[in-house]
This record gives C-alpha cells, structure tokens and sequence, in this order.
C-alpha cells in the first residue's frame, strides 16, 4: 500500500495517508483535500497541538471520518494544558474521540502500538506485512527521538518504548517531524535507542 506523506512545511507535525486512514492531523486542511474522499478514519499519534490542530476540520471535510487516539491522550483533544496549546497561542480541538485505542488494537491493516514516553498516550502504528511504522514523536529519522520533558513525558518510559520498537522488522519510518526513509528503518530506531542511552 502507498505512504502519501503531507509535509507539514512548518512546526505542525507531518500527516500520511495510508488507505483509508490518515495520520495525524496538525496540517492545514487544505492540504488533506485531495484525499478526503478516501479517508474514513484519523489516528492521532499523541494529544500534542502540533498533531491535533486541525482535526475537527479535516474531519469534517473527510465526511466525518472517526477519530482515533489512545486513552492516555484522550484528555488532551479537549484539555488545553495537556495538548500544549498555549504554547501554538491557541486552544484544543475540543472534541471527543470516536475511537479510544489500546495497545494491540489494529486499524485496517496497522498494529497499534503504545509507545509512551513522549505523552502517556502516544502510540506508533505498524504493517508488519508491508514493514512500515509510522512513528509518531517516539523515533525520528537519524536517530533522534521525541522529547520527555514536557508534562506527561518520562525518559525511561520512552527507552522502553523505543526497545520495544527495535524488535520491530521495519523498512519504511514515516515519523510525525522530519524527512521519512523507505529503506532501512530498523537502522534508524536502533540508533534512537543508542542515542537515548547514551546522550538523553
């Protein structure tokens, strides 16, 4: 299945495509127009603004698709301290998720796993068929990983989330910041979890 990357071209998080299902949804909603007859579902990675900024829109725009976060970050779609809003100068989405997830739960052909750390809630999604994981703020391309000193974030949660994540078989990283790789991918988790033991 084709990875539709929407870069977000600023300090919003990046959005993918994948199916029916899009993946985060901090970009403008403009940019999510060409697909949205296609989109059914929206899942959002983590509660942060930079994620959920224009959720309510796109999914409307997307024929009310559901939206889908873990229960850990549910909070942060109507709470403006637990999504960092203020800091974007603005307020939270202000909705209820359609969908809560848990760990293990699987959207169409994606694995939802809970990755914490970053937020109590943030999850990554995996096709272990196709050897993709979308990655949210967990790993980043190059070997960088989410921050977790924003509230709700813990440095050995999160090395224990990225540890998981090397038992992964993954080729395509598609991460919420950054540039995504097609090939390689484990290399790149390996190297996050390297560079948190070491430099975090």
């Amino acid at each position: 299945m084709q990875v539709r990357w929407i870069a977000s071209g600023s300090i919003y998080a990046n959005s993918f495509v994948y199916g029916n299902t899009l993946i985060d949804a901090g970009v403008l909603p403009m940019a999510v127009e060409p697909y949205a007859e296609a989109i059914e579902t929206i899942v959002i990675t983590h509660a942060h603004y930079d994620h959920i900024a224009h959720v309510k829109e796109i999914a409307r725009l997307c024929n009310d698709a559901a939206v889908c976060i873990h229960e850990a970050d549910a909070d942060g779609l109507v709470d403006d301290s637990r999504s960092l809003s203020m800091h974007f100068g603005a307020r939270s989405p202000g909705i209820a998720p359609d969908v809560v997830l848990h760990d293990g739960d699987r959207i169409g052909d994606l694995l939802v796993i809970h990755t914490p750390g970053h937020t109590p809630g943030g999850i990554c999604l995996y096709d272990a068929e196709a050897r993709v994981l979308f990655s949210g703020d967990t790993v980043f391309t190059g070997g960088s990983f989410g921050r977790y000193d924003f509230p709700g974030g813990n440095r050995t949660v999160l090395a224990a989330s990225i540890e998981r994540l090397t038992t992964l078989d993954v080729e395509g990283l598609y991460p919420g910041h950054g540039e995504p790789v097609l090939h390689d991918g484990a290399r790149h988790i390996a190297a996050a979890r390297e560079a948190l033991r070491y430099y975090g």
